[in-house]
């Protein structure tokens, strides 16, 4: 062992060493920072081990300091109230609802009321701000990634806190000018806009699942946003979450069905920032503004058969 390592002193020997002089015995030390006797008196062993001196003189009245302890005092205070100070920064501005918020969530929701709820929270808490990612790849809350992540999914896997908020419908829809030859009939001449199946399956299980097992598919994309774009354009039919295709303008639900149960929507966190304060904020805000609406998400008349 080194000189200089020999001497080395941490912030856990001063907090002993200023226990046992403030009260004057080992027992009434360890009392005082709540930690036991045996492991207080052998800690400070190891702390004038490490200084190469006695700090306190033992007699049978208690321990009362050396002249290296006395010199030593005004230094371990000057280091605990620096510490305490930096806690009190630490604590209080994680108390306080102020600071950025790091969320992901789908391209879909960006077209959903979710939106008004994103708007009326920062109304509400000008001190939060909202650095928000679209992305339907899935954030790795483990590793940081995000923050918060609203994920629509049927389960959740990862090591994370989950609220699960609400179950979507889903229903095909179309332009009212294309709804006017949807026929009861199994959707036989009409076209439907997919996603990535193999090219020259225009009858994908989706399709046989769905109200229209006769219609093709006959085109895809590879977002949402030319998916209901082009819905609305009178391309063909394409699936949509109710709580998006209701929301849009130019779309109706296209005639003969009933809307068909989807996904969750789920509101993730990692459990380490359960107890930050704008993260708290921001999730019981959100999940309480959108379980509100839970009949915009899961629409009466939903068939219950997957």
């Amino acid at each position: 062992m080194t000189l200089q390592e020999s001497h080395s002193l941490n912030w856990d020997d001063l907090k002993y060493f200023l226990a046992v002089a403030r009260c004057g015995t080992l027992r009434g030390g360890a009392d005082s920072i709540q930690v036991n006797h045996t492991t207080l008196a052998r800690r400070l062993a190891v702390m004038e081990e490490n200084v190469g001196s006695r700090l306190f003189d033992r007699s049978k009245a208690g321990l009362a300091l050396t002249q290296l302890g006395e010199d030593l005092m005004p230094y371990a205070e000057r280091v605990e109230e620096e510490m305490t100070a930096a806690s009190r920064i630490i604590v209080g501005r994680d108390a306080l609802p102020s600071g950025t918020i790091y969320l992901t969530l789908p391209h879909g929701l960006a077209m959903t009321s979710v939106m008004d709820d994103l708007a009326l929270f920062a109304e509400r808490y000008p001190d939060i701000s909202l650095n928000m990612r679209f992305s339907n790849e899935v954030a790795d809350l483990s590793r940081r990634e995000a923050d918060v992540s609203l994920r629509i999914a049927d389960q959740v896997t990862q090591d994370v806190v989950g609220r699960k908020l609400v179950q979507l419908s889903q229903a095909a829809y179309c332009s009212k000018d294309y709804a006017q030859r949807v026929r009861d009939n199994g959707g036989e001449g009409l076209s439907l806009i997919g996603w990535h199946e193999p090219e020259g399956d225009t009858t994908a299980k989706w399709v046989q699942q769905s109200c229209y097992p006769k219609a093709l598919l006959r085109h895809r994309v590879s977002d949402i946003v030319p998916l209901i774009t082009l819905a609305a354009s009178g391309l063909g039919m394409a699936y949509l979450a109710c709580c998006l295709g209701d929301r849009h303008p130019g779309l109706i639900r296209a005639p003969f069905q009933k809307p068909k149960p989807y996904r969750s929507l789920w509101l993730l966190l990692h459990k380490d920032l359960r107890n930050t304060a704008r993260v708290r904020l921001f999730v019981d805000f959100l999940a309480g503004r959108i379980q509100a609406r839970r009949n915009e998400f899961w629409v009466a008349g939903t068939s219950r058969e997957g």
